[in-house]
């Protein structure tokens, strides 16, 4: 696919695309460097504009059933699904992934809607009798505004892990979408609003780094949800739960495969090289190092071979900029400057017909140290280190030395092994013989330490607490009934 050209990004506010005279920034097409697009960064004021909005359209809004709201997104799913192909070719364009990447990608999208209409037969209020003549009920309330940040490397997928149940669940949204993905946010604007949502319900401002802190810092704002790098999540985090909001921010992540010389060959390398290599690496869930345990050469030798047959162009995608494709072949250079063993090399990989484009192509790095940067450090590209550990628990214990923890996974025939991995193992979310182990709908998408900060996952069951508060009632109505110290 070549870039095509695209219509300007502009802000959705109460219902209208609108563009002001702010400055802009060009939207570049990552399959072969070129301008598709630009997109206006927003000041204070839009957000301002778009936070009116949403607090005029939240009476009403709240005010319908859940069983009401959710039925925008009945008819929402089937306009993804309608739409399938345009919207998949638009992520390829504007993140540069493979088309079928890209498929999956609003498939997924999909799933979560299914979810959010299901919310009705998950979020059925508490009532209990607890003394006679008296009951209590917790009935859920939404927050009233929200905002969603959302990262470049799923353009459509991220910002469905968050805005249709928190909209389902009766609050305004404002999506902040990544800067340099901004044109699968408008068509989920587009599309929302053709499926029936009220104006002012969802509203979309683009920016940069102003727009994020004017969310973090806006007294209407009640909960932010932002996924993205450990650095920024950490900042966001801090600064939103200072202004009092609510917040859950997904950073980024180091995730190990552990495998044992018994692993089944032939899946577990597809396994590891689809997972270092799909997206580009460019997913918080990519295998990022393998820890061989003991005799693994056998499964190494067989990863190289199917590391060759991944094309960049063709089965692999792009790397999402320059600068991206530039620092990810620093990391390599430096792995083997520092004694390591290329086994696979993806610098300088070029496509022809579309030089101008940001490609690395498959890389395998084998005999890397613990410290490493290569081991340590995020490089969200298609490369894998391999670690090399004499047992099951010194595996472990690489592992642990991580500061994320995103996911792990253990490649082995032996369930007494995968199990002390499975228990061992320091991350919110574990595979056994997966290379990529996300969570499907209602089981919850989040990281432990430094891969996650606040309470609760963003997806699944666990964000319905995060987007809704309990409110308690107790009632009496029979006076006559003294009966206990309750009553």
């Amino acid at each position: 696919m070549h870039a095509s050209k695209q219509p300007q990004v502009k802000n959705f506010i109460n219902g209208k695309f609108e563009r002001n005279g702010q400055a802009s920034m060009d939207v570049i097409s990552p399959l072969d460097g070129s301008v598709i697009s630009s997109l206006p960064m927003s000041t204070a004021q839009e957000l301002n504009q778009a936070v009116a909005a949403a607090k005029a359209a939240y009476p009403a809004w709240s005010g319908l059933t859940l069983k009401e709201r959710i039925q925008v997104f009945f008819r929402y799913r089937q306009l993804l699904e309608e739409n399938m192909e345009d919207l998949s070719q638009l992520v390829q364009l504007e993140n540069g992934k493979t088309l079928g990447e890209s498929r999956a990608e609003v498939m997924k999208s999909m799933e979560l809607c299914e979810f959010t209409v299901s919310l009705p037969q998950i979020v059925t209020n508490e009532i209990q009798e607890v003394s006679r003549g008296v009951e209590c009920r917790i009935e859920r309330k939404p927050l009233g505004v929200v905002a969603c940040i959302s990262p470049f490397n799923f353009p459509n997928m991220v910002p469905h892990w968050t805005v249709p149940n928190a909209i389902a669940l009766g609050n305004c949204v404002i999506l902040k979408p990544s800067e340099m993905v901004p044109l699968s946010a408008m068509r989920m604007a587009e599309l929302l609003k053709e499926a029936g949502l009220p104006d002012g319900v969802f509203n979309v401002v683009n920016g940069g780094k102003e727009i994020v802190e004017a969310i973090c810092d806006h007294p209407d704002i009640k909960a932010t949800s932002f996924v993205g790098s450990t650095r920024v999540a950490k900042i966001v985090y801090r600064r939103a739960t200072s202004n009092l909001q609510r917040c859950v921010a997904l950073g980024g992540a180091k995730n190990h495969l552990i495998v044992l010389p018994d692993a089944n060959l032939a899946m577990t390398a597809s396994n590891v090289v689809a997972s270092m290599s799909g997206c580009a690496g460019q997913r918080c869930m990519a295998a990022s190092v393998m820890v061989g345990v003991d005799r693994v050469q056998h499964i190494i030798d067989r990863m190289v071979e199917e590391a060759k047959a991944i094309v960049p162009g063709e089965n692999l995608g792009s790397v999402i900029s320059k600068e991206a494709k530039e620092r990810i072949e620093r990391y390599i250079t430096e792995a083997e400057q520092q004694g390591a063993t290329i086994l696979v090399d993806g610098r300088g990989a070029t496509v022809p017909g579309r030089e101008g484009g940001f490609y690395v192509g498959p890389t395998i790095i084998d005999h890397v140290r613990p410290d490493m940067s290569v081991a340590k450090e995020e490089i969200f590209g298609p490369v894998i280190s391999i670690i090399r550990a004499k047992d099951v628990e010194e595996a472990i214990q690489i592992e642990n030395g991580s500061n994320y923890g995103n996911a792990a996974a253990v490649f082995t025939e032996n369930g007494g092994l995968a199990k002390r991995v499975m228990e061992g193992a320091s991350a919110g979310m574990i595979g056994v013989n997966i290379g990529v182990p996300v969570p499907r709908e209602p089981f919850s998408f989040g990281g432990w330490n430094e891969s996650k900060f606040g309470v609760g996952d963003i997806t699944g069951k666990s964000s319905i607490e995060f987007w809704t508060q309990n409110k308690k009632t107790t009632t009496k109505w029979n006076p006559e009934d003294k009966t206990n110290w309750m009553s």
